[in-house]
């Protein structure tokens, strides 16, 4: 904003810069020029100062050079005719003795941005590709990418191309990278530089010549090229290999980054490489810079999603301190998480229990999260600290753990008993909605086993006038009709009450909606509100593959030292935020800690087959009743690696003698580079003599006909492996 009285301030600059006695004296007339500058950033107004300025440009004076071409630049714009005037003095300081003035003409030359000037830049410029001195090459190479940028519709000149090209080969490292991305924005209609052998080579061999982030910037380019033999790649690898362990975590991640871009189908090497960057992960997480912290925290948890046990035996390096800030905390108990095993689990929830009473909200929710995650392995323990947890009797601490058993619960429903005994009391304490959502869900879906349940959904109902939140009259609703199916004599009456006042008083028409819903569906009758209300829940017989199987590389390696792991994160905690499990969205952005292409085959690389083509009447067979060889008896760690090769995640098992035997599955079908899809699945084997096969029922969100057919026939020939294998 300007000063008010910058007319006064202006007039003042005007005559101090125009006055003989100050521009004889060359300090006076600098201290002057640094007044503009001053008032300049200040918020006035000095663009009026501009001719004065022009003439304070012919001075031998390098400070005052470059106080007047900040000037000059910031105000070119808003005069591009008095800019003119500039440009003979530029052109001049071009041609000095001094390389220090001619590469600070040619910065500022380019730095005007005009358009009108553009045919007085190009021969300075040209002449600058040729300068015996290595600043000036650097400033001429970058000129003519933001000469370029100025117009991009222009036509490419070609010998400037080639100029740029040869100057690749320059003694002095920063012209040569700086080569790299001018010729990057120049051509980047065309694809970008082109990176052949000889270049690649050359660069590598000039590595160690450029500075940290030369270094990356070299690497980044290098991932364009792929080898043409297997020696030709290991010798590669061997000019890499000191730059893998580099002690500068940039240099080492873009290494990596370019290790897995090369050794794409050699996924030993790939393996072999993460091993190695364990230390340098590791020193890089005990950064002082919080930034390179949570950055080396969300790339750890891109690699422990190809081997969980990387960094088993450092668990204690994760362990929170004090002063971290909350991000860090969090990101670091998504590590310890995954870092659990028999031999730490004691030591790791003793940890996280600590971390459930830190005096930052969101700190305590997310551990006691990773608690409930832990949960789903060693119940027992998990439980144990829960339960504790609710003695404490405060608000967001009690809402965290509810939620977490909730989730739990539905996830293990053995551990079902141990939760309703544990939720006695628990409505005096929670206050925010997410919470009472999670206990109403839990009143209302194990309200048998719950003696006080009747009692606290009564409390709910009695104050649901002066509830605010939609979301915990809907639960309200749901708990109190499932609550009235299995305890009708001591819930018809608060039920008639809550229905009455929805369907009359509430004024949110979701409620009110909801309300007539359920009215309606009573009038149908008992039997069909318990179809619609109480349908099957989690078999307490299933088995829980706990953990994430060990993924491709290939899957993560592209987002690997970009941004993507930073925003999305690797592993996915529960969601404090979100209602009952029936009632969850599908939300379509990619979920990180799920594959995100299938395989027909064996290979990484291998996308889902359309074929064999189906037709209507085929489909509609195949969704009722896929037919496939019959495999009841293999064991559960069969199917599911399996299902590992193909990038399918067998979630959960009936034992391998049961009947009705079942596996439930799930994936990520991507077609394309946008289209993506969630595939849910069902298999079914009943061991009924007329119908002995597998019952196959899918589930997409979005629907996408050729992501189902690819699926199918992944799943089809899965099946008939292991049937030839058992044969």
């Amino acid at each position: 904003m300007p000063y008010l009285g910058n007319e006064e301030t202006v007039k003042e600059l005007r005559r101090a810069l125009s006055n003989p006695n100050i521009q004889c004296d060359q300090l006076r007339y600098r201290n002057t020029v640094l007044r503009v500058i001053r008032s300049m950033s200040q918020g006035v107004d000095v663009s009026g100062l501009f001719s004065e300025m022009v003439k304070a440009c012919a001075t031998v004076d390098i400070v005052q050079k470059k106080l007047v071409y900040v000037f000059l630049c910031s105000y070119a714009a808003v005069n591009p005719e008095l800019s003119l005037l500039v440009i003979n003095t530029l052109r001049k300081d071009c041609q000095d003795p001094n390389p220090m003035v001619r590469s600070l003409a040619l910065r500022n030359m380019t730095n005007l941005r005009l358009p009108s000037l553009v045919e007085y830049v190009e021969q300075p410029l040209t002449a600058g590709l040729r300068d015996r001195a290595a600043c000036v090459r650097r400033v001429a190479v970058l000129g003519w990418a933001k000469l370029h940028h100025l117009q991009p519709d222009s036509e490419i000149d070609a010998v400037v191309v080639n100029e740029l090209y040869s100057l690749l080969r320059d003694p002095d490292p920063v012209v040569m990278v700086n080569c790299l991305r001018a010729l990057e924005e120049i051509l980047k209609e065309e694809g970008g530089v082109a990176i052949n052998k000889p270049i690649t080579h050359h660069l590598l061999n000039r590595l160690k010549e450029c500075d940290l982030w030369g270094q990356c910037e070299v690497l980044r380019f290098l991932q364009r090229y792929r080898p043409k033999s297997e020696d030709e790649l290991f010798d590669i690898l061997s000019l890499l290999d000191a730059s893998l362990v580099s002690p500068h975590p940039p240099v080492m991640a873009a290494t990596l980054s370019l290790f897995l871009s090369l050794c794409s189908g050699v996924p030993s090497v790939s393996l072999a490489a993460l091993e190695r960057v364990r230390g340098p992960l590791l020193a890089a997480c005990g950064s002082g810079s919080r930034e390179m912290k949570f950055a080396a925290l969300c790339h750890i948890q891109l690699l422990l999603r190809s081997i969980p046990g990387l960094l088993g035996a450092h668990y204690k390096r994760f362990f929170c301190g004090y002063a971290e800030p909350a991000y860090i905390k969090q990101r670091k108990m998504q590590v310890l998480v995954e870092l659990v095993n028999d031999d730490n689990v004691g030591m790791l929830l003793d940890e996280l229990k600590g971390y459930c009473t830190d005096v930052n909200p969101d700190t305590a929710q997310t551990a006691i999260s990773a608690i409930g995650r832990i949960g789903r392995s060693y119940s027992d323990k998990c439980l144990e600290i829960l339960t504790g947890l609710l003695g404490l009797k405060q608000d967001h601490i009690t809402s965290a753990v509810v939620q977490t058993m909730r989730d739990l619960i539905w996830v293990c429903p053995q551990c079902s008993d141990t939760v309703c005994s544990s939720l006695e009391g628990c409505e005096e304490t929670l206050q925010d909605s997410q919470g009472r959502q999670a206990l109403l869900w839990l009143l209302g879906v194990y309200g048998e086993r719950i003696s006080s349940a009747p009692y606290t959904l009564e409390g709910f109902i009695d104050e649901v006038k002066s509830e605010i939140s939609p979301g915990v009259k809907m639960e309200l609703l749901t708990a109190a009709v499932r609550l009235f199916l299995c305890r009708p004599a001591e819930t018809q009456d608060m039920l008639g009450r809550l229905l009455h006042y929805c369907i009359e008083e509430e004024a949110d028409m979701c409620v009110r909606d909801q309300a007539l819903l359920y009215y309606r569906l009573l009038l149908c009758g008992l039997d069909q509100t318990r179809r619609v209300l109480q349908a099957r829940r989690s078999d307490p017989s299933l088995g829980v593959f706990i953990g994430r199987p060990a993924e491709p590389v290939g899957q993560w390696a592209r987002s690997f030292n970009t941004l993507e792991p930073l925003k999305d994160g690797a592993v996915e905690t529960e969601p404090a935020s979100r209602g009952s499990p029936e009632h969850v969205t599908f939300d379509p952005k990619p979920r990180s800690d799920l594959p995100e292409t299938l395989s027909c085959s064996y290979s990484e690389t291998g996308r889902l087959s359309l074929s064999p083509p189906l037709s209507p009447e085929e489909f509609e067979r195949l969704w009722l009743q896929r037919q496939c060889p019959t495999v009841p008896h293999c064991s559960p760690q069969s199917l599911q690696a399996a299902m590992q090769l193909v990038n399918i995640q067998a979630l959960a098992f009936t034992p391998p003698q049961a009947l009705p035997w079942r596996v439930y599955l799930y994936t990520h079908a991507r077609r394309g580079t946008a289209r993506r899809s969630l595939v849910l699945g069902e298999l079914l084997y009943t061991g009924d003599g007329e119908r002995r096969g597998i019952k196959v029922t899918l589930r997409l969100q979005p629907r996408d006909e050729t992501c189902l057919r690819g699926f199918l026939s992944v799943l089809t020939t899965v099946l008939n492996t292991l049937t030839e294998h058992s044969d």
